[in-house]
């Protein structure tokens, strides 16, 4: 691809931290992000105003509105905000995940924070879904160990349901359409879940070698907004794109040359941004014909392993984070 068209996406600001960040997640309203390090240090965020962004623009520290150190007792491994933005949940391999009320006119949190403590591994992901008949929030947590998937009401604290099925740790969580949610697994497996039937209504082992059968760990999952993609990101490098109506694969590409660690569409699902241990994050246009060969560029790169990817709620801009100690907030430039 030419250099001309490539887009070329500028560090806005870059937050600096003494151990590799694992985990960064928009608030719903984008004025504000978290930040889940390593470090056992939990970040608030201000989101900055990209007006004056140049393409010599000079890369400064975020402000950071609340700040907690020895958030957990172990790493954070994984963040997410509840879809009303007034709770937010933190994992870690402490085996807890914790449950905080967030003050979004005071951007703090809030009230007695909940522990909840019945993982027994390291908790990998989390994702907030909405319960449409009342209303009320529920969280979904998944990791190593017994490799269960939790369900737990928000409004009480308590975890209600104990998904079984993956036979290896859960690496990654994803929800579409209210109560749907998929699952990726160390199994190689991508499990689809619906609530509504309390179990899991399918399985696909996505084929990553030519050819083959063959699988891969799934270390990532997304599905975009119309509920027709699912795109996996494998251990082997590979990205494989599965038609979920149609139950079948549309295609394996490989836009990095490590690990995939993190998916997503961006929020027109034009784009796909997929980040991984070759230190890079990659743009990969899905306008076209999906069977055909996909662009991929390189958008941004990390002097260590990214770990995750995450698009703001409207801007085409996103978050980064890395084993280089950083999370980083990237932005194209306006013409």
């Amino acid at each position: 691809q030419s250099d001309q068209n490539r887009p070329r996406f500028v560090a806005v600001t870059t937050l600096e931290d003494v151990q590799a960040v694992r985990c960064a997640e928009f608030h719903p309203n984008g004025r504000i992000y978290a930040v889940g390090s390593n470090s056992k240090t939990f970040r608030i965020c201000e989101y900055p105003s990209l007006s004056e962004i140049r393409e010599d623009h000079s890369t400064y520290q975020p402000t950071v509105l609340f700040k907690r150190t020895k958030h957990h007792k172990g790493s954070i491994y994984c963040m997410a905000w509840s879809p009303a933005g007034d709770l937010i949940a933190t994992g870690s391999n402490d085996k807890t995940v914790k449950l905080m009320r967030f003050n979004e006119s005071q951007k703090q949190l809030e009230g007695q924070e909940m522990e909840l403590t019945m993982h027994d591994g390291t908790v990998r992901d989390l994702c907030f879904l909405e319960d449409s008949s009342n209303k009320s929030s529920l969280l979904i947590s998944g990791g190593a160990g017994d490799c269960k998937i939790y369900v737990t009401d928000c409004e009480t604290s308590t975890p209600f349901q104990a998904l079984s099925g993956h036979g290896g740790h859960v690496l990654s969580l994803y929800n579409w359409g209210g109560v749907m949610f998929v699952s990726g697994s160390q199994d190689k497996t991508v499990r689809f879940w619906d609530l509504r039937t309390r179990g899991c209504v399918n399985m696909v082992t996505p084929a990553t070698s030519p050819g083959s059968r063959q699988g891969s760990p799934v270390a990532a999952v997304c599905v975009d907004p119309s509920g027709r993609l699912l795109v996996s990101g494998h251990e082997d490098s590979s990205c494989v794109l599965y038609d979920i109506r149609g139950n079948r694969p549309i295609q394996c590409f490989k836009p990095h040359s490590a690990d995939v660690r993190s998916i997503r569409f961006s929020p027109s699902a034009y784009y796909l941004l997929t980040a991984g241990y070759d230190n890079k994050l990659v743009l990969t246009d899905l306008q076209g014909d999906l069977t055909m060969p996909l662009p991929s560029v390189v958008v941004a790169q990390h002097t260590d392993k990214v770990i995750s990817g995450r698009w703001h709620p409207v801007d085409f801009s996103f978050l980064s984070t890395s084993a280089d100690k950083t999370a980083t907030l990237w932005a194209l430039p306006p013409i």
